[in-house]
């Protein structure tokens, strides 16, 4: 195993020898330049088996660092030592874009990038581990979109790390399959923790808080997989009433603040043993592609399912929420349902349903939205109608569908 220490390879570069002043072409210290050139060079000539470490300390860069290579490791001295800064980065946008496999990146902070902080495209087996990626100004529309995104991957490990400001998602899997994110804190981004067109997702033991939506399981038209079968459990979402500041025609510049789980087009999807409270809009919202901002654009694949289809709610611990939700006709709907001091149930629908496909006006047993949470009820919101005729329901959300199997990663401890 090849193992490489930035500090050490400055040591024996000829730019490290010039102390103090600024790099005519970088606008960073000589000794910042020099750090980045080599780690640029590492990152270039890696090759399986390297192990570059990034060692304790703040370190500014200018340009995005690229890797294209298989069985790699970027290690550093922990998250909250090793801070790779890209506050004026002129180059980019990502902070670090990887296209490889056997890929692990763990124990470093990425700061400041102008775009995605560490994007990792069509790789296998996928480590993710004690990351941090964070827009240290707070929560802004000229942030970058994605922290930690991984996309067309497969075999995907997210863990033990955190993502703060995203304007689109701060912990983001798309057009993946086989994925785990774990023990992850997900705060200050439009959209928490979202799993995209994903096949077979577990979202575990994560904290989304403080977010305009904590965990997102969306499917969108014109990718390269439609998405199914995401378990999200033993989270906890919460307080995620951050006003949305998506740039304008993003898909997330739809969800309305105080979101706490939103399913919107998907199909397998179950919800189970999770704490979820005080997100102002609804504890949970379940929806069709129709209620986004996306509706109604041209060239949308005519084999795009728009429907949920099968989401399995059971065995959540609700609390609080629904109480000021976000625009103007939902808190239209609050108070003409439940006064000004009423709040919305746990649940909100926005009712759309696949009317073709019904079977004595309900979906097919393997497709229906089943409710197993105690007294908890659904708010149908009558979206087709323009909420001219809303609802509380229960009834026809009892039942129970097959409950779906733990993801596997054999490339994972």
């Amino acid at each position: 195993m090849r193992q490489i220490t930035v500090a050490f390879a400055c040591l024996i570069a000829a730019a490290c020898g010039q102390q103090g002043g600024k790099s005519q072409s970088q606008g960073l210290t000589a000794d910042d330049a020099a750090f980045q050139k080599r780690l640029q060079e590492q990152l270039l000539d890696a090759k399986p088996g390297t192990v570059i470490d990034i060692p304790a300390g703040r370190h500014p860069l200018d340009r995005v660092l690229t890797l294209r290579a298989n069985g790699v490791t970027i290690r550093g001295a922990g998250l909250d030592k090793s801070i790779l800064s890209f506050k004026n980065e002129i180059s980019g946008p990502e902070g670090i874009l990887v296209y490889g496999s056997d890929f692990t990146i763990e124990n470093l902070s990425i700061e400041d990038t102008k775009g995605d902080g560490l994007k990792i495209n069509d790789g296998e087996n996928i480590t993710i581990r004690g990351v941090r990626v964070a827009w240290t100004g707070g929560s802004q529309t000229t942030n970058g979109a994605y922290g930690i995104y991984p996309v067309k991957s497969k075999n995907i490990l997210i863990e033990d790390s955190s993502s703060w400001g995203a304007s689109d998602a701060g912990i983001y899997v798309g057009q993946s399959t086989n994925v785990i994110v774990r023990r992850c804190h997900a705060e200050q981004n439009v959209a928490g923790i979202e799993i995209e067109n994903t096949i077979n997702a577990d979202v575990y033991e994560n904290v989304a808080t403080g977010n305009t939506g904590g965990i997102l399981v969306f499917n969108m038209p014109n990718l390269s997989q439609p998405g199914h079968s995401t378990r999200v459990f033993k989270n906890k979402v919460y307080q995620n009433n951050v006003a949305n500041f998506a740039a304008k025609g993003a898909a997330v510049a739809s969800v309305p603040a105080g979101a706490g789980v939103v399913v919107n087009s998907n199909s397998k999807v179950e919800i189970f043993d999770n704490d979820i409270a005080d997100n102002k809009t609804a504890n949970l919202i379940i929806s069709a592609y129709f209620s986004t901002n996306y509706y109604n654009k041209p060239g949308i694949d005519p084999n795009y399912d728009p429907y949920p289809r099968a989401i399995y709610v059971y065995d959540n611990r609700f609390s609080g929420g629904g109480d000021s939700p976000d625009g103007l006709d939902l808190k239209t709907l609050k108070v003409a349902m439940f006064g000004l001091n009423g709040h919305f149930p746990d649940i909100l629908w926005d009712g759309y349903r696949d009317e073709k496909n019904l079977v004595n006006g309900q979906p097919p047993a393997a497709e229906r939205i089943c409710i197993k949470n105690g007294n908890s009820a659904v708010l149908n919101a009558d979206g087709p109608h323009k909420y001219k005729n809303p609802s509380t329901e229960t009834a026809q959300f009892q039942c129970e569908l097959p409950k779906l199997p733990p993801v596997d990663l054999p490339a994972h401890t």
